[in-house]
C-alpha cells in the first residue's frame, strides 16, 4: 500500500508567526505556509528548485507596506522576500528560499488611462495581454512584446528589463516606464518619474532613506560615467543589473530612478505600480513568411530585411518548424506556412510591417518581394520561397505559433531537453551570423541537439541546447556550456544574458563589469537594501555583505527528479516532463486552459501545480520505499486493503493527522479533468491521466466519499432508472428528495430522464441486428451507420439521438442503434481504474467485433468517444483493439449534403458554442460544422469560449457550486446573453445542461437543428 507523507520541510515557527503577525496588523491578502502552496512557489520556468518558508498574497500597496514594515523589526529582521509576478522568468529571477510576495493573484487592477497624453497607470500584477486587451479599443497597446504575454506580469517585465519581438522599432520596457511607485526594504514608498537633475539633487540633500539613495545613485551616475558608457555594451537589449547609464539623459538634465529599478530584478525593491507609455496601433500590417534553403542562410539575410525597414523580423529553425507541425496550433497555420515543392525548409524569417497609411505599408512591401522574387529566381541567399499575408487575424495565429514553439521545445521525445540557460545572448546584429557559426560549433562538439529562434533583427537569438539534467555528467556540461557561452559572447561584443535576465547566472557579473564598477553595483544594492534582504543573491550583494550571488551550480529540480526511479518517470512521464513554461496560466477567460486555474487564481489548481505537487508526492513515496508501479498493479487487479484500514486512515484524517497526500487530493478535486492540458500545453501535461491514478492510490488508503460511487456507477444505474423515468423524475425534483440528496450525496441539480425513452423512439429496423449485418455484403454494410450510445445522450438526452437518426435517414443511410454498453468514463474521473479496466476491455471487446463491419462506428458525446481513444489506450495497452468511433461531424463531413435544402429560407445567424474537450482535442471541429451549414445555405458563426463549469459531473458536486458558476458566467454567460435562444447551438451535453440550468433554455445541438430543418 501506500505510506502516510509526513509534514515535509515545514515552514519555521518564525516564519509562521509572522503570517501571523501581519494578518493581526492589517494584511488583508492571503498568507500560506503550506508544503503544496510553497512546493507551487519554488519553481519557474527555469531549471532551478528553490522552497520558499512561505508565500503572501497582498491585496493592495498597504499589505505590502505592513508585510516589509513588520520584517524591519525583531524577531523578522532575518527574514528575506522575493516578489513575483507570473513565473515565466527562464533563469529563476522569482525564486528565493525566504517569503515570496506574489502580486499576480490580486494586484491585477488597470488603475487610469489618459488617452490625450497617451499613457496608463496599472498595478504590476496586471497581465501583459490583459493590458492590451483593455488598450485595444482605445487604438493603443503596450509595445514591448514577449512570447508569454498572455501569462507574464508587467511586474514581471519591468523586473527583467524585458522585450522581444518590434524591439528594435519598439524598444524595452525602459523606454516606456513614465514612472513607478516601489515599496523599499523598511516599508517606504517611493515615487519615482524623470525629473530635473536639480530636483534630484535636493531630494539627495534630505536626511531620508529616499534621499540616501539619490544621493548615491547620482554620485555614482556621475562620477563613474565614462568608465559606465566605456563598459555598458552598444546593443538594442540592457544587461540587466542596475542601469546606471539611462538614468542620466545624455545631456545630464534630468534624472529618473526609475531607469535603475527597472531591470533590478526584484532586488531593490517591490514595485507595485507603473505609470507606462502607450503605442498606437498601427491600421496596416503585412507578414512575409520568408523560407530559406538553411538557417544559416536565414541569418545571413536578416540585415538585408532590417534594412528594408521592417518593423520587426523574426527567425526560427526547422526543429522548431517541425515541432510546431507535431501539435495542435499547426492547423492554425498550415495554409499560412506551406512546403515549397521539391525544396526543404529549413530555416523562416517572419518580416512584419506596420504603417499608419497604406500606401507607406505597399510601397515597403512591394520593394522586398520584387528584391525576394529575384532571389527565388536566381537562387541566391537560400530564400526558396515566400508568404504573404495582411490579414491580422492571421498575423496573430502565426504570431501564436511563434510563441508556443518557445514551450513546444520542451516536447522532444527521449531524456534530453532543450533548457533555458544560455537562451537569451545578444550580439550586435552584424555579427550574429557569425557568432552563431560558432556557436553551433561549440555546441556540436558535445554533440548535442538543440533549436533556435529569436529575434534577428536585435542580434538576440534564442539556443536552447538539449541535456538530460538527471546525467550527472550533462549537469556538469551545463556549467561548461555556460562558462564557454560567456567567453564567446564577449568575443562578439555581446552579452549571454540579453533578453531574460541574469538571476542564477549573476555569478558572471563581477567578470563582465569589472571589480570596480561592480563595486558601484554594490554600493546601490547596500543603500536600497543594506541588510540583503529583497531578492538576496541576485545581479549583486551589499558592500559589507558576506552572502553570495545565486550561482549556474545551483539547486535545480532534477535533484529532486534524481530521487524517482526510470520506471516511476516514465510511467508518470505526462507529469513529469513539465517544464514550468506556464502557458496553464494564460489569462485568456476564452481559452480553454486551465478553468481550475482561471477560476480560483491559485497555481496549485494548474496543470503546472499539479504536475509538480505530483513529482513530489512520487518522490516521497518512493522515498518510503513504496513499490508504486508494483502497487497499481495489484490495485488494478482488485487486490486492496481492507475497508477497516481504510475505515482507520480515514478516521486519522479527520482527526487532523498531516499527510501530503490530502494537499495533493485538494488540488486534483478542482480539476475539470476537461482534457484541455492535454494538448493544449506544449508539454501535453496530461492532468486527468495522473489525476485519475492518483485517486486510484489515495482511496485505496482513504474512504471514498457516496458521491464517488453514485458517479462511477452512473452508466449502471442510468439504465435501470430510464425505465422507471415517470416515476423518478417528479420525485427528484421536489425540494425534499433534492435537499435529502445534496446533504446525503454532495450532488445537485440532478438532471431529468428522457421521456419518452431512447428505446420508444426508435423502430424495430433501427435496432440493433449483428446476425443481419453479417450476412450483408461489404457495400451493403457501408450503407449503414452504427451509433454508439453514452448515457447522457441515451438516458438523459433522447431526443438528440432521435434526431441523429434522422439526419443518417435524410442523408441516404440506415442508422443503426447498438445495445448501450458502459463507456467506463465516468470511472476513470473518479479513479476507480479497476472497475474501469474491466469496463473499457468488454466494451473494447463488443466494439472490436463490430471491427470487421464495413459501417462507420458513430457516438455522440467528445468526452466518452476521445475516452475510447484516449484512456483505453492506456488501461488495455496491445489489447485495446483497432476499432475506431467517431465524432458526429467527424463522419458527417464525409457525407454530401448537396442533395439536401432547408424546408424553409432561414435568414436566422446562428451561433456555435463548442464542447471543450472538443475544441483542443479536434480543433477543426467548430469549421468542419460551419461547412456543413454553408453547404446548406444556412449561416454559422464560430466563437471562442473557455470551459462552461459543468464538465461531466463537477457542476453537479455541491462542492463545486460556486466555481462551476463563476466559470460559466467567466466565459458562457456574456456569449449566451448576447443572442436569443434559438440561435444558439452547442455540441457538448454538459454544456446544453450547463445553459439550462442557469438560463432556463437548453441551446440545440447542431444535429437537431440541421434534423429539424433539412428535407430530401
Amino acid at each position: 500500500m501506500i505510506a502516510t507523507i509526513t509534514q515535509q520541510d515545514a515552514a519555521t515557527e518564525l516564519v509562521a508567526n509572522y503570517l501571523n503577525t501581519i494578518k493581526n496588523q492589517g494584511f488583508t491578502g492571503d498568507t500560506d505556509a503550506s508544503y503544496a502552496t510553497r512546493l507551487t512557489a519554488s519553481t519557474d520556468n527555469s531549471i532551478y528548485q528553490q522552497l520558499p518558508q512561505g508565500v503572501i498574497f497582498p491585496k493592495s500597496e498597504k499589505d505590502i507596506q505592513i508585510a516589509l514594515q513588520t520584517a524591519s523589526h525583531d524577531p523578522f529582521l532575518s527574514l528575506t522576500f522575493g516578489p513575483r509576478g507570473g513565473g515565466t522568468g527562464t533563469n529563476g529571477q522569482s525564486l528565493t528560499p525566504g517569503i515570496v510576495v506574489d502580486l499576480s493573484r490580486y494586484m491585477r487592477e488597470i488603475l487610469e488611462i489618459n488617452v490625450e497624453e497617451g499613457w496608463v497607470r496599472v498595478q504590476t500584477g496586471v497581465i501583459k495581454d490583459q493590458l492590451n486587451d483593455f488598450l485595444k479599443p482605445y487604438g493603443f497597446f503596450f509595445s514591448p512584446d514577449l512570447s508569454t504575454s498572455n501569462r507574464a506580469t508587467i511586474g514581471g517585465m519591468i523586473s527583467t528589463d524585458a522585450s522581444g519581438q518590434g524591439s528594435l522599432v519598439y524598444g524595452k520596457t525602459s523606454d516606456h516606464v513614465l514612472g513607478l511607485t516601489t515599496y523599499l526594504v523598511d516599508g517606504t514608498a517611493m515615487s519615482t518619474s524623470p525629473i530635473d537633475i536639480e530636483k534630484a539633487k535636493i531630494i539627495a540633500d534630505q536626511d531620508t532613506l529616499i534621499g540616501q539613495i539619490y544621493k548615491t545613485v547620482l554620485d555614482i551616475s556621475i562620477s563613474e560615467r565614462d568608465a559606465i558608457l566605456a563598459k555598458f555594451p552598444r546593443l538594442n537589449r540592457f544587461l540587466t543589473g542596475y542601469d546606471l547609464e539611462h538614468v542620466l539623459s545624455e545631456d545630464l538634465q534630468t534624472f529618473d530612478m526609475s531607469r535603475l529599478i527597472t531591470g533590478s530584478e526584484g532586488s531593490l525593491g517591490i514595485v507595485t505600480e507603473a505609470k507606462l507609455n502607450l503605442t498606437p496601433i498601427a491600421e496596416f500590417k503585412t507578414l512575409i513568411n520568408i523560407k530559406y534553403d538553411s538557417f544559416d542562410s536565414a541569418l545571413r539575410h536578416s540585415p538585408f530585411l532590417v534594412d528594408a525597414r521592417a518593423t520587426s523580423v523574426e527567425t526560427v529553425d526547422s526543429k522548431v518548424l517541425n515541432l510546431a507541425r507535431e501539435d495542435i496550433i499547426w492547423h492554425s497555420v498550415s495554409d499560412l506556412i506551406t512546403d515549397v515543392p521539391n525544396k526543404d525548409m529549413q530555416g523562416l524569417n517572419m518580416v512584419e510591417f506596420n504603417a499608419v497609411s497604406p500606401q507607406d505599408i505597399k510601397d515597403k512591401v512591394d520593394t522586398l518581394c520584387k528584391l525576394l522574387d529575384e532571389c527565388v529566381e536566381n537562387q541566391t541567399n537560400g530564400v526558396i520561397g515566400y508568404q504573404l499575408t495582411s490579414d491580422k487575424s492571421d498575423i496573430l495565429k502565426i504570431y501564436a505559433m511563434r510563441k508556443k514553439s518557445v514551450g513546444l521545445l520542451g516536447n522532444v521525445k527521449g531524456s534530453q531537453k532543450p533548457l533555458a540557460f544560455a537562451e537569451d545572448t545578444a550580439v550586435p546584429p552584424e555579427n550574429l551570423a557569425d557568432y552563431i557559426v560558432e556557436f553551433r560549433a561549440l555546441l556540436d562538439s558535445h554533440n548535442l541537439q538543440y533549436g533556435m529562434f529569436g529575434h534577428v533583427d536585435a542580434g538576440v537569438l534564442h539556443v536552447r541546447p538539449a541535456l538530460d539534467m538527471c546525467d550527472p555528467e550533462q549537469e556538469k556540461l551545463l556549467r561548461t556550456i555556460s562558462d564557454e557561452v560567456v567567453k564567446l559572447t564577449a568575443k562578439y561584443g555581446g552579452l549571454m544574458w540579453g533578453e531574460h535576465g541574469k538571476g542564477y547566472r549573476s555569478e558572471y557579473g563581477p567578470e563582465f563589469f569589472g571589480e570596480h564598477l561592480f563595486t558601484q553595483l554594490r554600493k546601490i544594492k547596500s543603500v536600497f537594501d543594506p541588510n540583503n534582504k529583497i531578492n538576496p543573491g541576485k545581479i549583486c550583494t551589499p558592500i559589507e555583505s558576506k552572502d553570495s550571488l545565486v550561482s549556474v551550480d545551483g539547486q535545480k529540480r532534477s535533484y529532486f527528479d534524481k530521487q524517482i526511479s526510470i520506471d516511476v518517470k516514465t510511467s508518470f512521464n505526462n507529469a513529469m516532463t513539465c517544464n514550468g513554461n506556464g502557458l496553464c496560466f494564460n489569462y485568456d477567460e476564452n481559452s480553454p486552459m486551465c478553468p481550475s486555474y482561471k477560476v480560483t487564481g491559485d497555481r496549485r489548481n494548474s496543470p503546472k501545480g499539479r504536475a509538480g505537487l505530483m513529482r513530489e508526492w512520487l518522490r516521497l513515496q518512493e522515498s518510503k520505499d513504496v513499490n508504486l508501479l508494483e502497487v497499481e498493479k495489484e490495485l488494478n487487479k482488485g487486490e486492496v486493503i481492507t475497508w477497516w484500514e481504510r475505515f482507520v486512515h480515514s478516521r486519522e484524517k479527520n482527526k487532523g493527522v498531516y499527510d501530503f497526500s490530502h494537499e495533493v487530493k485538494a488540488s486534483m478535486d478542482e480539476c475539470l479533468a476537461c482534457k484541455a492540458c492535454t494538448t493544449a500545453c506544449p508539454i501535453k501535461v496530461d492532468v486527468p491521466t495522473f489525476r485519475a491514478r492518483f485517486l486510484n492510490y489515495y482511496h485505496s488508503y482513504y474512504a471514498r466519499p457516496l458521491k464517488d460511487y453514485l458517479v462511477g456507477n452512473i452508466e449502471n444505474s442510468a439504465p435501470l432508472m430510464a425505465k422507471f423515468a415517470r416515476i423518478i423524475n417528479p420525485i427528484v425534483k421536489t425540494s425534499l428528495v433534492s435537499s435529502i440528496i445534496k446533504k446525503t450525496v454532495g450532488y445537485v441539480d440532478t438532471p431529468q430522464l428522457s421521456i419518452p425513452a431512447l428505446g420508444k423512439r426508435i423502430n424495430k429496423a433501427q435496432k440493433f441486428d449483428l446476425n443481419l449485418l453479417k450476412k450483408l455484403s461489404a457495400d451493403e454494410q457501408n450503407e449503414y451507420v452504427l451509433i454508439v450510445q453514452d448515457p447522457f445522450t441515451s438516458f438523459y438526452e433522447a431526443e438528440l439521438v432521435e434526431s441523429f437518426i434522422t439526419l443518417i435517414t435524410q442523408l441516404g443511410k440506415k442508422p443503426m442503434l447498438l445495445p448501450f454498453k458502459p463507456n467506463g468514463k465516468p470511472q476513470h474521473v473518479k479513479g476507480f481504474l479497476h472497475e474501469f479496466k474491466v469496463t473499457a476491455k468488454n466494451a473494447a471487446e463488443f466494439l472490436n467485433q463490430l471491427n470487421e463491419i464495413n459501417a462507420p462506428l458513430v457516438g455522440l458525446d467528445a468526452s466518452l468517444v476521445m475516452c475510447y481513444r484516449d484512456e483505453y489506450n492506456t488501461i488495455l495497452e496491445n489489447n485495446r483493439g483497432d476499432f475506431h468511433v467517431l465524432l458526429a461531424h467527424e463522419w458527417l463531413e464525409t457525407q454530401s449534403f448537396k442533395k439536401l435544402t432547408a424546408k424553409q429560407n432561414l435568414n436566422t445567424e446562428f451561433t456555435l458554442l463548442s464542447h471543450c474537450t472538443e475544441t483542443t482535442a479536434l480543433p477543426k471541429a467548430a469549421s468542419v460544422w460551419k461547412t456543413i451549414f454553408d453547404e446548406l445555405g444556412l449561416t454559422l458563426n464560430i466563437t471562442n469560449t473557455g470551459c462552461c463549469g459543468m464538465a461531466g459531473t463537477y457542476g453537479h458536486e455541491a462542492q463545486n457550486q460556486d466555481n462551476s458558476r463563476s466559470l460559466y458566467d467567466m466565459s458562457w454567460k456574456p456569449i449566451v446573453d448576447k443572442y436569443k435562444p434559438e440561435q444558439l447551438l452547442s455540441t457538448g451535453f454538459s454544456c446544453r445542461s450547463q445553459v439550462k440550468r442557469f438560463e432556463k433554455f437548453k441551446p440545440k445541438h447542431p444535429i437537431e437543428l440541421l434534423a429539424n430543418v433539412l428535407s430530401s
